[in-house]
Order: C-alpha cells, then sequence, then structure tokens
C-alpha cells in the first residue's frame, strides 16, 4: 500500500516537473515566425537572476554584455517569469517606447502592482495613464509658475547644507533623501519638516522604498508585507490631510483672508476628472518620483563631480558668474537657472552615464515584426535604455564621465532616453533638474568635497550606492 502511494507520488511529482519544463518552453513553438535568437535559461526562473545581479550603473553588466556578444543587440530570454525579447537596440528601443498602447504596452511585474497598487501613473495604462498624466502635466506647469517653488527649493538647499559647516564627513545618499523628501512634500502636501505628518509619512516612506526592491514574498514580518502595510498607512495619511483641507477650505468659503497652500494638492482638490483613490495615489506617485530618483540622479552628479576635477571646475566658475551679478542673499531665479548651461551637461551626462532607469517593462499587444524577427504578442519586452546610453558605435567615449559631449548633442535625440519616451515620459523630469541645480549652486561654492575610496552607483536593478556615498567635506568660508 505505502509502495503504491509512494509510486503516485513520484509519478504526480515528475508530472509536475513536466508541466513547469513545458509551459516555460511552449512560447518557442506556438508561434510563427523567426525569433531573435537567444536562450530560456532554467524552466520557472528563466535568466532572471542572471540578469538582475548587482554591476555598476555605468556598465551595461555581465549579463547585457554576454548576450549582446552572443545573439546581438536584440536577442530572446525567459525573464519575470515571461518569454521575453530583451533589446539594447536605439531604433527598437524608440519604436517601443513611440507605440505605447497601439503596439506595446506598460507591464510591470505583478508584485510592483501590489505596492504601487494598479491605478498608480507608473502602472496603469490606456485611459485611467492619459487622464493621469494630463493632471500631472497640468500641474508640473502650474506649479513652475509659482515664485515660491523656486524660493522654497534653495531656502531647503541652504538649510541642508549649512548643516554641514562644522562636519568632515557626510553619508551623501542620506543628506540627498533628506533634501529632495523636504522638497516634496512641501510641494506637494504644503507640509514642512517640523510638521508631525512630515516625520509619519517619511517613516513609512522608507519602508515602503526598501520593499520595493526586495523579494516579493507577501509573508508578514518581510520588508515586501512591510512596504505593502506602509503604502496603506501612508494612503491613510494623505486621506486624512485632503479631508482636512477640504473641510478647511469649505469653512473658508467667501473668507479673503485664507491664505491658499498653493501646492500640488490645493491644485489637485479642484480636479474633477479624478477619483478620490486616483488623487491619493497620484500624491503617493508624486512623492516616489521626487523622492528616490532625484535623490539618486544628485548623488550620482555629486559623485562623478568628485572625480572629474575639470569638470567640476569649470562648474564652479560658472556658478561663481551668476552669484557674482546678483545682490548678497538674493535668490535665484529662472533666469538664472536659464544661464546654467554647464550644470545641465553635467545632470545630463550623468543621466547618460549613471543611469538611474535601466530598462523599462512593457509586453507586446499583438505580432510585431520588427526587421528579420518577430515580437510576439503577449511576450515581455524590456527596452535597455542604459544599454543605448553606454554603446561606443552612438556615444564617443561611452564609458567615460565627459559633460563637454553635450556641448554638440541634442538632448532630445533616439540615443537619450534617461526618463523613457513616448506618452510615459516623466512629466516632473524638468523639476528634478531645477532641484539638483539649485542645491549645486550653493554645494561647489561653499564646500569642497572628496569621495571616499571604495563606492560606486550598482544597479540593483533600482540604482543604489552600497555605503551611501560617504564624502570628506570641508566648508569654504569664503
Amino acid at each position: 500500500m505505502a509502495g503504491s502511494f509512494c509510486f503516485i507520488l513520484v509519478c504526480l511529482v515528475v508530472l509536475l516537473f513536466g508541466l513547469i519544463i513545458l509551459n516555460h518552453f511552449l512560447p518557442l513553438f506556438s508561434h510563427l515566425g523567426p525569433l531573435p535568437k537567444g536562450s530560456f535559461g532554467w524552466p520557472l526562473l528563466g535568466e532572471t537572476l542572471a540578469f538582475l545581479k548587482p554591476h555598476p550603473s555605468h556598465s551595461t553588466g555581465a549579463f547585457l554584455h554576454d548576450h549582446c556578444s552572443r545573439y546581438g543587440k536584440v536577442f530572446k530570454s525567459h525573464l519575470f517569469f515571461s518569454p521575453t525579447v530583451v533589446s539594447c537596440d536605439q531604433e527598437l528601443n524608440y519604436f517601443i517606447l513611440q507605440n505605447e498602447d497601439k503596439l506595446f504596452q506598460c507591464s510591470y511585474p505583478k508584485p510592483i502592482h501590489g505596492i504601487l497598487g494598479d491605478i498608480s501613473m507608473l502602472v496603469a495604462v490606456g485611459d485611467i495613464h492619459k487622464r493621469l498624466r494630463n493632471v500631472a502635466l497640468s500641474l508640473v506647469t502650474t506649479i513652475k509658475s509659482k515664485p515660491e517653488f523656486l524660493s522654497d527649493i534653495e531656502t531647503t538647499a541652504i538649510q541642508i547644507l549649512n548643516s554641514w559647516r562644522n562636519r568632515r564627513r557626510v553619508i551623501f545618499c542620506e543628506e540627498a533623501r533628506k533634501y529632495t523628501f523636504n522638497v516634496i512634500v512641501k510641494q506637494v502636501l504644503g507640509l514642512t519638516p517640523d510638521e508631525p505628518e512630515t516625520s509619519t509619512i517619511l517613516e513609512d516612506f522608507l519602508t515602503f522604498m526598501k520593499g520595493l526592491i526586495s523579494l516579493p514574498l507577501y509573508i508578514p514580518g518581510t520588508p515586501y508585507a512591510r512596504a505593502v502595510q506602509a503604502r496603506r498607512r501612508i494612503s491613510s495619511t494623505v486621506k486624512a490631510i485632503i479631508e482636512e483641507r477640504r473641510r478647511r477650505k469649505e469653512g473658508s468659503c467667501g473668507k479673503s483672508s485664507e491664505k491658499k497652500k498653493g501646492d500640488f494638492l490645493e491644485i489637485l482638490l479642484c480636479v474633477d476628472s479624478l477619483s478620490e483613490d486616483e488623487k491619493v495615489s497620484f500624491v503617493l506617485d508624486s512623492l516616489l518620483g521626487g523622492y528616490e530618483t532625484t535623490s539618486v540622479l544628485m548623488a550620482m552628479v555629486v559623485h562623478f563631480l568628485g572625480q572629474s576635477p575639470a569638470a567640476l571646475g569649470q562648474l564652479k566658475l560658472e556658478h561663481q558668474n551668476i552669484r557674482s551679478m546678483k545682490k548678497k542673499d538674493e535668490l535665484l531665479n529662472w533666469e538664472d537657472y536659464r544661464k546654467m548651461e554647464f550644470t545641465q551637461n553635467v545632470i545630463n551626462e550623468s543621466l547618460r552615464y549613471g543611469n538611474v532607469v535601466k530598462f523599462v517593462h512593457r509586453k507586446a499587444l499583438k505580432d510585431v515584426k520588427f526587421r528579420d524577427y518577430l515580437i510576439p504578442s503577449g511576450w515581455k519586452v524590456l527596452p535597455v535604455l542604459s544599454a543605448v546610453h553606454l554603446d561606443p558605435s552612438l556615444h564617443a567615449d561611452a564609458h567615460h564621465f565627459y559633460p563637454w559631449r553635450w556641448e554638440r548633442l541634442d538632448q532630445t535625440s533616439k540615443k537619450f532616453t534617461p526618463f523613457g519616451g513616448g506618452s510615459r515620459c516623466c512629466p516632473g523630469s524638468e523639476l528634478a533638474k531645477v532641484e539638483i541645480a539649485f542645491f549645486l549652486h550653493h554645494l561647489v561654492q561653499k564646500f569642497r568635497w572628496r569621495n571616499e575610496v571604495g563606492d560606486k552607483p550598482l544597479a540593483f536593478p533600482y540604482v543604489e550606492f552600497q555605503k551611501g556615498l560617504a564624502l570628506q567635506v570641508e566648508y569654504c568660508s569664503s
């Protein structure tokens, strides 16, 4: 009896493994047309672990280097539990990004949906994404037109840097996150660093960010489970702030003395095209984009400048010239920002060389023929943005930090897509550049710094400095 049971159990296990193997390799045979060359790797896991193996963000990593050498710039693989076409090709990447919701669609793994929510602008598709993006563009335009926007940014930068005066060492990633969080919370929710809601949101947000890059296991106590719970708490906090703002607004009807905050939320409350949940999700997206992405880019700029004395010298001279034309303690304005031409070159080169976003997730909505091969309907498609940025055939000395290349390069070209492209291009990218430029204006004039040895930006795939980018700093009293 026991022998029969063991035999049945063995048969079931063999059948299960057989089905897994069949399901893994079946997509190779269920299409008409030539597929790109490549490998599907191991059943179930495919080549995901090798693809996600950490590597310096200013390189493509061993996986892409090996596969492009063997199969070409476009190849098939099995990643994130899906048959996948990986593109390191400039033309195909551009084609994918420009055909959003026509031939391709945003398709992030389900665990990302679990943390961000299905109506997050980062994962939403179709009409929901269009409505959210239109509101985002409108809000960004409105905020940029407000005089206090620039003064808030600069005041925050000065406060952060003033706290360095008596310090000899700073962990720059922590300082950058503090700066970007204080800026974005003020711009989105009208909160200052001293208000209790700010520290509550920051604490939950740190938990949220750790879970975003963790193993997606929803088991109590895991970083992923804590991140999902943190998002719920942030949503509750934001809803409470919205309700309080709405009550205050209704209670002050007809009272001209009620001062409007002029932040994202103030404008968002007047938008009728979004539901309450969409407004809350929009606020979370704004916090995420304005906090993490901007702080990582700031860290990369400072890291690369610390390794390039010539670029740092020219940048310092540009900002000294701008400051020399202003009164003592006079704040910067849009005209000053437009004069920061080399600053823009430094930021663009940090985006190209450092690659804040390595790749984006898409899927084919129908069979797509590109050149001599087929991208089957339903397959995942990964345009690798960093591969194009670091392609020696497209960029001279591609593996060197050289801001001067942008004196002749067009930042809107096909070979430079740091914020994605098409209808999913980041709507707040210009705001991020303003934040970084204003911070650099005061940093390069008030401090000298030296990067500590042994730290560099690593792609996990999200970019991170393992040691937090420790800097030896010296205040320049002159």
